[in-house]
């Protein structure tokens, strides 16, 4: 080592170091993103098949948002607000006649949960499940 190098390894480092803890925090951020994401998607589609196979729109509507509230909670999502709307319009179609129902879930997450940050963000995600074509519907 030269005398006029002394210390550039720390000054090196210095700099380096800073930059590659933003490189993990961007990759713990990715990752729990998409956990997070996966989660509502997951709670759409239990949405949708819980809505599918009660009788009456209203039943479906109540199904639904417990049934996407459980699946939240059991996954350990933690939503400032959680909002569910389901589409029941094919329970007007008649008996025989392909319908579906789609759900549409929507979790507003704090950002300090994903990462330690302020502010929220919101996911959406829809699903949709068929109704029994050959089953009552009220």
């Amino acid at each position: 080592m030269k005398a006029g190098e002394r210390g550039s390894a720390a000054l090196e480092m210095a700099i380096v170091a800073p930059a590659i803890l933003a490189v993990i925090a961007l990759m713990i951020f990715a990752g729990r993103y998409a956990l997070a994401t996966q989660t509502v998607n997951a709670a759409a589609a239990s949405a949708a098949r819980a809505a599918s196979i009660e009788r009456t729109a209203s039943a479906a509507k109540s199904s639904a948002a417990a049934t996407a509230s459980a699946t939240l909670l059991n996954q350990d999502l933690r939503c400032a607000s959680t909002q569910v709307d389901v589409d029941t319009s094919g329970f007007a179609t008649a008996v025989g006649q392909a319908a579906m129902v789609r759900a549409t879930v929507t979790c507003d997450v704090s950002m300090a949960g994903l990462i330690g940050m302020p502010g929220s963000l919101s996911l959406t995600a829809s699903a949709t499940s068929p109704l029994d074509n050959f089953r009552e519907r009220k």
